[in-house]
């Protein structure tokens, strides 16, 4: 089976020859030119050996300057990929009309995942966005900026003093019943944890995107998962947890914004998109989502009854959105209310995809970049005679434990691949309840394995 192959675009007039391109380059692909500059007169990073690159994007997250574009290239038999900025109309099904289907035009164009939650959010009627540049994240505040929806929209975009002061911001615009969203890496969201906390006593809704990076501390800006638990558990203080959405493509990154905000409106409650630096900046085709208008204010008195925004004040009274309450005794009705909630939605909004577990004797159990990685060490298992299925759990939380615990019945044992030092892999044995073994593999520091790892620890974990 053919290797999937990379193709690196470097954009020579803002290129200042860091070289951090070259050093992260784990197939030395890259180097820098010996006699010539461009206009600036800096030396320039170029494809030195154009056949080795493996397209892990490597180069691209470690660019300060933004000027390196990786591309996935298929096979030589296979179908050419699409041009960079090129739009390419392709035919989808539409809904019938007089029982007759209507072929209808989506718009199909190549983009990083972090540029796709920007159109997103703009696309999906999406009041503001308040962020703080950060890597592999700051694309997102970037191509908002460059869209200007203030002036297509109205929708704010801001960019704050910090990430303290954006998550207090979304805090505000989510307690007047705004849809708002954020987006930091790793670092930043650590920052933001006290306010998710209050946004989650007070059941205001809002989006926060986690790009993540390795740590722990500033640790690397290459990507990592290693904040599973911290997204998972609720990360701030207090009995909580938010809605933990993991997409493995930059479509699903488009997809999951409105998505978020619907769920954040539905429960009352923030909701995150953990996603990382390989899908952050991975640039694929993605099917924008039609635009859908800003809510008017009537339609927010409606939704939002509860909002604290000057709507209606004389008829309904005061609204206090607030996650303090001195009283014990209220204080522990209100965690009882919050503890219902989060069953009703662990009940209601599980949500994962299997691959080839129908015949399998061993499961793999990943998400997001981890996943991809996974599906094709799932193909390489089966050339081996190895016969694998793939679990990728779409939502983090609620986690779909009991639908891991009814599949694995039928497996010999489970390998859950995580690019951290094996977080998930503590949910996956709580589900299996120790009926099967159970175990990890991961890379740390920024390294993303490569699908022969994975098959490799399979069969010495597991297989033997």
């Amino acid at each position: 089976m053919s290797k999937i192959k990379g193709a690196v675009v470097v954009d020579v007039d803002r290129c200042k020859g860091c070289n951090l391109c070259v050093v992260a380059c784990p197939t030395q692909t890259l180097a820098l030119t010996t006699n010539e500059v461009n206009h600036k007169g800096y030396v320039y990073s170029y494809m030195a050996q154009p056949d080795s690159c493996i397209g892990c994007s490597s180069c691209a997250i470690v660019c300060p300057d933004g000027c390196i574009s990786v591309y996935k290239t298929k096979p030589a038999t296979a179908k050419p990929a699409v041009v960079a900025d090129k739009v390419e109309i392709v035919s989808g099904v539409a809904p019938l009309v007089n029982n007759v289907p209507v072929e209808e035009e989506r718009e199909v164009v190549l983009m990083k995942g972090n540029e796709a939650i920007a159109h997103a959010a703009v696309r999906c009627g999406c009041d503001g966005y308040f962020g703080y540049p950060i890597t592999p994240q700051s694309e997102v505040l970037e191509t908002l900026a460059e869209l200007k929806p203030w002036e297509t929209t109205g929708m704010v975009v801001l960019q704050a003093e910090s990430e303290v002061a954006a998550i207090n911001m979304l805090y505000g615009g989510g307690g007047t019943g705004k849809r708002v969203m954020t987006s930091s890496a790793s670092v930043g969201i650590a920052l933001m944890q006290e306010g998710i906390s209050y946004m989650a006593g007070a059941e205001v809704p809002g989006v926060i995107v986690n790009v993540q990076r390795g740590g722990p501390g500033l640790g690397t800006i290459q990507p990592s998962q290693s904040d599973y638990n911290q997204a998972t558990r609720g990360g701030g203080n207090g009995d909580y947890n938010v809605i933990v959405l993991a997409p493995n493509s930059v479509q699903e990154m488009a997809d999951f914004v409105d998505q978020a905000f619907e769920l954040a409106f539905k429960y009352r409650t923030p909701v995150m998109i953990l996603t990382d630096g390989v899908i952050g900046q991975m640039m694929e085709k993605v099917v924008l989502p039609p635009y859908k208008p800003r809510r008017t204010e009537a339609e927010l008195v409606a939704e939002c009854p509860w909002a604290s925004n000057g709507n209606g004040l004389k008829q309904r009274g005061v609204n206090v959105v607030t996650s303090l309450e001195l009283d014990p005794v209220e204080m522990e009705k209100k965690n009882l209310q919050l503890q219902a909630k989060f069953k009703k939605i662990a009940e209601n909004e599980v949500r994962y995809e299997t691959v080839g577990c129908e015949d399998a004797d061993y499961l793999i159990v990943a998400f997001g970049s981890a996943a991809r990685i996974s599906e094709k060490a799932m193909s390489l298992a089966r050339e081996r005679g190895i016969k694998v299925g793939l679990f990728r759990p779409i939502t983090l939380w609620p986690f779909p434990e009991a639908e891991i615990r009814e599949i694995s019945k039928t497996m010999k044992g489970v390998l859950t691949m995580e690019i951290n030092a094996g977080q998930m892999v503590f949910d996956v044995r709580a589900a299996v309840e120790s009926q099967i073994p159970v175990a990890h593999f991961g890379r740390l520091g920024g390294i993303v394995p490569d699908p022969e790892e994975v098959v490799n620890a399979l069969v010495e974990k597991l297989v033997k």
